[in-house]
């Protein structure tokens, strides 16, 4: 009952592998302020770890986001079409050529990804030496846990053994603990699978920004003007991030086998 109340009317009920629930999700993020001041934020924090340079920048799971207005020339992408997206593709199927890109960054998608090793095959195919992946992905702590299993409408499990699940639908497939998995409880394993990249960060953040906000699934449990109260609150919290926090930064950089000190 209380998850059918939070949910915002626009979206209540609708298939979120339809295109048109991405869409709707695209006017929520723009007119919900406190949620618009949290992608700002998160976009900077991408922006920030792009690798310097010109080239190409990939953006995956573009459909209800304005990354662009932080990246100029971003080639925004989706599963499917829908409006402002530049090109229709699948993660675990880039069609890039060899060592094209300069990064390829993304917003709670890679937990959305069936395949992982799939999509990190087509990257170190994708991505030149010295290119990044970057995320903001959701993270496994005490707290996110509860609010995970409980308040969120997506599959989250620490425990899976496999980094893969099954393919339900392009947005209704998912694990959310797929990253914490991959970069925390079996990042020596990733290490020895993708040896090619070099775990830069991983910085756990944002107890509960997010939650307030409602999402872009649920209703505005804070208004606009509170965002500075509450990103100072989460401020006194950081030194206990690896119990409170809901989202981590995770930079990855392909190794360069003609730099010295930097074999991967």
């Amino acid at each position: 009952m209380l998850k059918e109340w939070l949910a915002h009317p626009l979206t209540r009920g609708l298939d979120l592998n339809d295109p048109q629930t991405t869409h709707l999700r695209r006017s929520i993020v723009q007119e919900k302020k406190f949620l618009r001041r949290l992608y700002c934020e998160w976009y900077q924090r991408i922006a920030a770890a792009l690798p310097p340079g010109a080239g190409p920048v990939l953006e995956l799971g573009a459909g209800a986001g304005f990354l662009k207005e932080y990246v100029p020339g971003l080639i925004g992408s989706e599963v499917f079409w829908c409006p402002d997206i530049d090109i229709v593709l699948d993660a675990r199927h880039l069609p890039f050529g060899d060592a094209t890109l300069r990064a390829i960054v993304m917003t709670d998608v890679l937990h959305h990804i069936p395949d992982a090793r799939g999509f990190f095959a087509e990257a170190t195919r994708c991505i030149r030496p010295g290119g990044r992946v970057v995320l903001i992905e959701p993270w496994v702590t005490r707290w996110s846990h509860l609010i995970y299993t409980h308040l969120h409408h997506e599959p989250f499990d620490p425990q899976a053994k496999d980094w893969s699940f099954p393919s339900e639908g392009p947005l209704s497939g998912a694990n959310g603990a797929l990253p914490w998995m991959l970069f925390a409880r079996d990042v020596e394993q990733f290490k020895r699978e993708f040896p090619q990249w070099q775990l830069t960060r991983v910085q756990a953040f944002m107890p509960f920004r997010y939650l307030v906000s409602g999402g872009v699934s649920m209703r505005d449990l804070m208004p606009g003007w509170s965002f500075k109260w509450w990103r100072a609150a989460e401020n006194l919290l950081q030194p206990w991030m690896k119990s409170w926090a809901m989202f981590a930064e995770i930079v990855l950089e392909k190794s360069n086998p003609g730099a010295k000190g930097n074999q991967g």
